[in-house]
Order: C-alpha cells, then structure tokens, then sequence
C-alpha cells in the first residue's frame, strides 16, 4: 500500500495549474485521483489529460474536473479484489484506488512496487526463546537477529506487506519489548500492528484466540524465524480454489538411502531399488486458515498448530497442503543461521 496515499489525491475544486505541480512531484507515479470533500473518487488525471485538454482549448486556471477521466480504474476492498487486481496487473495498471462500499478511497495500491492486495491478516509468531541459537539469543530475542541488512522478522514482514498485507498482530512473550520497541504500532511502515503478550507460553498458535478484531475472513499464520521468498498470492489463490478450512505449506524433504532397498513378502524378494532417494514433505510453519475455524483453539491454553490439524482431521475439515517450491529455510540452529547469511546474498525477493 502507498503509505502516504493523499499525495494522490486532489479536491474537486483544483485548477490544473495545482494538479500540473503535483504531477510533477510524484515522478514516476504521475496520476491524480479527484475525490469530492468526502474523499469519494469522481476521476483520475494524468499528464496526457492535461496535454489533451489544453490541445482542445482548455486553460491553465481551469478546474481539474473540465480534465479528468470520469470513469477511472479502482478496485473493490474485499475478497473479490484480488480478481480484478490480476486483472488490471495484466493489462499494466500501476497505481490503482481501492475504494469501501461507498466509493471512498481507503487506500492506494502501487503495482509498481507492490505484488498484490491480499485480503488477509497476519499473525507473526515471535514468542519464543531461540534456546538453540544460545549464545546469540542471550540479549537478543530470535526475530531480530539479522541476516543480511534486515531482521529475521523484518524480512517476514517486508515480503508479507509487499502482496499488500495492511493488518499484523505478533506474538510476544521472551524480551518482548525489544520487539515491540523495534515496530512500533507499523505507523512509519503504512501498516497497522497490534501485539498479543503471552505470560507463559501457548505453543505455536494457541496465542491466536486472544485476538479478537480480525479485518478478514482469512488469517495467515506464520512462524517469524523462517526466511522464504515464497509467492503468497498463489498459496492465497490455491486456498481460495479449494475451498479449505486451513491450508499447511510443506517444503520437500529428501532422504538419500545410501544401499539397495529390497521389498520382500514372507522373506521373498519382490524388488530392490538400488539406493533409492525418497521424497517427503514437511511442515514449513506457515498457514492460512479460514477465520471461523480459529473458533476452535481453546482460549490461553497450550496449543500448537498440529493440534489445530487433528482437530479438522477429526471432524472431516478440508485440511489441505501446499506443497512450496519457492526458497525456505528454518532458522532453528547455527548452522541455519550461517547458511541464511550466505543465502540472503543471492534470494530473490
């Protein structure tokens, strides 16, 4: 989102002169959208309007509306945005309006330097100790050991915000105010953070029944120590197709066998496969889940998302995977955290 959106808006009652010097300030985002004194879009503007109108007679101290497109292009905030937002990307819109239901704009989607507009909320979870990273957790919470030039968490949350994520909540609980003190309330980055405090640890997503005032009907919920380039659109997308209650991101897991497997039936030999290398897929820590299924994790009780799986398993939810190709690592241990820092040279954000 455009974290200063008003410096695309421009009042009805505008001449052109005004608008050509506001044009001129946004560079590369050159477009103006005219909204009345409620902020309701009545048109856009550009630097050819301009030249067009001034070809057809039109004068300097003209008003802006004698210019302006009268039926630009915006985008619906709700679920069914996305659709019209691919759309438009397609066609190569780059700074679109959203509007609410009464066509005010809420906000401004700049395709030139975001992915998308995701209608989801996010809850990072960043609670935890990082006890097998010892000494470097020892004054630092994990979340905000760097890799690179950027935290851990701030590598999450910048590639979450870059699909066009607005709302976050994190979780804190070890040296919590260390993170909180980092974000501040997301004022200076264009987004909303709230933080849910755990006294004593809740698992991996028992701290999400404290939260109370989700913006959407879709709730991503992800671990703060995993670094991924991953494409949140599509894992969006695939949820949306298969109507799932809660969707598992997995990340294949090879295992090398370095002798011959040999199948037998009653000590008969069927078949060997001559070292044979198997394919598994793991749990990547990153979910999303319809918001009326968070129903079912019991308040300020310890829980973890495994528990949340077996509960839909039981009651024949729609649990699906989504099996990654994107980057991902874990950074659980040493290792991991040497390994993120040479990688971060070359990932492709």
């Amino acid at each position: 989102m455009v974290k200063n959106y008003k410096k695309h808006l421009i009042p009805l009652s505008s001449n052109i002169k005004d608008a050509l010097s506001r044009l001129n300030n946004l560079g590369l985002d050159a477009i103006l959208f005219v909204v009345d004194n409620n902020l309701k879009l009545i048109g856009s503007l550009t630097d050819g309007d301009v030249r067009r109108g001034l070809l057809n007679g039109l004068e300097i101290n003209n008003p802006v509306e004698l210019f302006i497109q009268k039926e630009p292009k915006f985008i619906d905030e709700g679920t069914d945005s996305l659709k019209s937002i691919i759309a438009l990307r397609d066609k190569n819109f780059k700074i679109i309006p959203i509007v609410n239901k009464d066509f005010r704009i809420i906000n401004i989607l700049n395709l030139r330097i975001e992915k998308s507009y995701l209608p989801i909320d996010v809850v990072v979870m960043a609670g935890g100790k990082g006890t097998r990273l010892k000494p470097l957790t020892d004054k630092i919470p994990k979340p905000l050991l760097k890799v690179g030039d950027k935290t851990i968490i701030d590598h999450n949350m910048d590639r979450l915000i870059s699909f066009g994520v607005v709302n976050f909540w994190i979780t804190v609980c070890y040296k919590a105010d260390d993170i909180i003190n980092h974000f501040g309330n997301g004022d200076t980055r264009g987004i909303n953070i709230d933080y849910v405090n755990e006294d004593s640890p809740l698992g991996t997503i028992g701290a999400v029944s404290q939260i109370n005032n989700f913006n959407n009907d879709y709730i991503l919920v992800t671990n703060s120590d995993v670094l991924t380039n991953m494409n949140y659109e599509e894992f969006f997308l695939d949820f949306i197709s298969k109507d799932a209650d809660m969707s598992v991101v997995s990340i294949p897991y090879k295992v090398d066998i370095p002798y011959a497997v040999i199948n037998t039936d009653n000590n008969k030999v069927l078949s060997f496969h001559e070292k044979p290398t198997y394919t598994y897929f793991s749990n990547a820590g990153i979910y999303l889940i319809k918001k009326s299924i968070l129903k079912k994790i019991p308040k300020k009780s310890f829980f973890n998302s495994t528990d949340l799986m077996d509960v839909l398993l039981k009651e024949n939810g729609n649990l699906i995977s989504y099996p990654m190709s994107d980057y991902w690592l874990d950074i659980g241990k040493p290792n991991d955290f040497e390994k993120a820092q040479n990688d971060i040279k070359s990932i492709k954000f």
